[in-house]
């Protein structure tokens, strides 16, 4: 089923294999996407997202500082499909923040996808120069070089201190979310202005604790699914935008096999009962934007 998502509410088209998303510029984003994070630009990324896009992904999610965008761009262009049919995801790194070294940054974005528009881009951290680097943003959305535009790991705080200097909303904030961190207060913010969440380490990066959680494992069971399907099910009920990541083809079709059963609204409830409000990234650490910063440098 197809489930269009706006202001809170759903119209739902039948459809076998994805969900859309409408988000607040208008734009529909597939609910579930394909992440490179950590996939190494030595073919791997190439052949990942080709097989992703073969079972039936049409959103595929990389970023500058992956290193990963020009594999992302020919696995795209050799896969055969139209470029519409394809939502590309990137993001643009620290060292680029400021209005003039963002507008460069986008449009080498651009160059190593391959693309002539990028289907949504995001701020990736919330550090630096952030009004200045949105500024081109929102210049290059103006031009018709990217669709859709967010932000990425802001917290209700950074939301707050940075979005306030914005002229447009975010559609989109990127951050960490597993049924053990649901980011409560954080999706409460967002919906004041039906800005979406999108959720990176959706299975928690593989936290044995979640796929080995008795509700889980007993879900699974009862719908003759893996542990990893009911989370993304789960997250997917709550209308969220998630990345699962795989480089091997059995997980990689596993994880969009997700659409020919549907919780119920007390097992809802049941699987919101896990959180902890905890996550394993805190953006608000003292040092965090300067580490990161370091540990990435994107260009010379």
């Amino acid at each position: 089923m197809i489930f269009l998502q706006h202001a809170g509410k759903y119209t739902i088209q039948e459809h076998s294999t994805m969900k859309n998303i409408l988000l607040n510029d208008g734009n529909a984003i597939p609910a579930i996407g394909f992440g490179v994070y950590m996939i190494p630009n030595d073919g791997s990324t190439y052949n990942a997202v080709k097989e992703a896009l073969r079972v039936g992904y049409r959103h595929i999610d990389t970023a500058a500082a992956y290193f990963n965008e020009a594999e992302v761009g020919k696995a795209i262009q050799d896969s055969g499909i139209p470029r519409e049919e394809i939502f590309v995801t990137s993001k643009l790194w620290l060292q680029d923040y400021g209005y003039e070294a963002a507008r460069r940054g986008i449009d080498a974005s651009l160059k190593k996808l391959n693309l002539d528009f990028i289907d949504l881009y995001l701020l990736h951290q919330p550090y630096g120069d952030v009004p200045g680097a949105w500024k081109a943003l929102e210049e290059a959305q103006k031009e018709g070089k990217l669709k859709s535009i967010g932000v990425s790991n802001m917290t209700p705080n950074l939301w707050k201190k940075f979005v306030p200097q914005f002229a447009t909303k975010p559609s989109i904030n990127q951050v960490e979310y597993n049924p053990f961190f649901q980011q409560r207060e954080l999706r409460a913010l967002l919906a004041e202005d039906n800005v979406t969440l999108e959720a990176w380490y959706p299975l928690g990066h593989g936290d044995e604790k979640l796929l080995a959680h008795p509700l889980v494992t007993s879900l699974a069971e009862k719908y003759h699914k893996n542990a990893g399907q009911i989370i993304l099910r789960f997250e997917i009920q709550e209308g969220v935008v998630i990345l699962p990541k795989s480089a091997t083809p059995s997980r990689i079709a596993g994880n969009i096999d997700i659409f020919d059963f549907a919780l119920t609204e007390e097992e809802m409830e049941q699987m919101r009962g896990l959180d902890t409000g905890k996550g394993v990234h805190d953006p608000e650490a003292p040092g965090v934007g300067e580490m990161l910063l370091e540990k990435y440098k994107v260009h010379d």
